[in-house]
């Protein structure tokens, strides 16, 4: 890739993320988009970019990326919003009242809701980091898909922009609540083992050569690439279906057969960035639906609430539809599989 290609690839990363993050499922009005970018971009765009560059260049694979946007996750609503820890997060918006009991999946002594870590840290895991990467790289080709596109000083500088990012959200969001002490050094504990999984033992496993799916005799090709979408939408779909300790395990359960069910097709042949792609898709698609029966935070007009969800709607399908057609044109389809080559 030309270094022009590379910084355009790293913007729409650094845009996109934000984005995905907090406007695709309707959390902000079509007015509030630009301010979205402005002020959320250097925290979610800059995360986006460091995992991105991190993982490529250690040669790691979707694991490791996963793994790292949990660890985003909980550093952003452990540490940066402590929305984990503050039972009062949302009562200045419009959705106090309307969430569910935190306090019915609440873990006693550590004062969080596992409801709550669910939502928070899986949004995080596919929408603020998982989606953005996989649009983008779909877009750039497959000769830059596995390549760094920074350099240390472009690292540095996002690395720069992403802690001042942090510091000035948390100023914002933390709404003047701090979290205990043994709640921050906890959310701090699990983001390093996090990220020491995602890096250090990750390298060893997941990067080490294995026998190929046909070289072992297996005749089962990964299945049509829409089923990996399906498989993920259901997942997402498992949300806030039923109360209290329940729904959590229903949530648990849906995810962990979709992430079985995934990694069993990503290691057979005919794998591709489609698959990869289709994946992100189906809770991507299933947020821009959610945007029409959702309020924004800030109090809405129905005119703006409708406009905001129609843009979704499109700006949705613009992506997908650019993305699928790029990939569509390359001429060789690229296996991207689970242990990367």
């Amino acid at each position: 890739m030309s270094r022009r290609r590379r910084i355009a690839a790293v913007v729409a990363l650094g845009v996109l993320a934000p984005w995905a993050a907090e406007c695709s499922w309707g959390g902000f009005a079509l007015r509030d988009y630009p301010l979205v970018v402005v002020f959320l971009g250097p925290l979610y765009g800059g995360a986006a970019i460091l995992v991105r560059e991190a993982v490529r260049r250690a040669g790691l694979g979707w694991p490791s990326i996963a793994l790292l946007g949990a660890a985003f996750g909980v550093y952003m609503a452990g540490l940066v919003d402590q929305s984990l820890f503050n039972p009062s997060y949302l009562d200045d918006t419009e959705y106090a009242g309307l969430i569910r009991d935190p306090a019915l999946t609440r873990l006693p002594g550590l004062g969080l809701s596992v409801g709550d870590a669910f939502n928070y840290v899986g949004n995080h895991i596919v929408l603020s980091i998982g989606l953005p990467i996989a649009v983008v790289e779909s877009i750039v080709g497959a000769e830059g898909r596995r390549e760094p596109w920074l350099g240390r000083w472009g690292l540095g500088g996002v690395g720069v922009l992403f802690v001042l990012g942090s510091l000035l959200i948390h100023s914002d969001a933390a709404k003047g609540f701090t979290a205990a002490p043994h709640q921050l050094g906890a959310a701090v504990a699990i983001v390093v083992v996090l990220v020491v999984l995602a890096l250090v033992p990750g390298r060893l496993a997941w990067s080490w050569p294995q026998p190929k799916a046909w070289e072992r005799g297996e005749e089962r090709r990964a299945p049509w690439a829409m089923w990996s979408a399906v498989v993920a939408l259901a997942a997402a779909a498992s949300v806030d279906l039923v109360p209290g300790w329940a729904g959590v395990a229903i949530n648990a359960g849906a995810i962990l057969v979709a992430v079985v069910v995934i990694v069993r097709w990503s290691r057979l042949p005919g794998w591709s960035q489609r698959h990869v792609l289709a994946a992100f898709s189906g809770p991507l698609v299933l947020s821009a639906v959610v945007a029409y029966v959702v309020p924004n935070y800030d109090p809405a007009s129905p005119a703006e609430a409708i406009l905001g969800d129609v843009t979704i709607t499109v700006v949705t399908v613009a992506l997908l539809t650019t993305a699928f057609l790029r990939l569509r044109r390359e001429s060789r389809p690229e296996v991207d599989q689970y242990v990367p080559k």
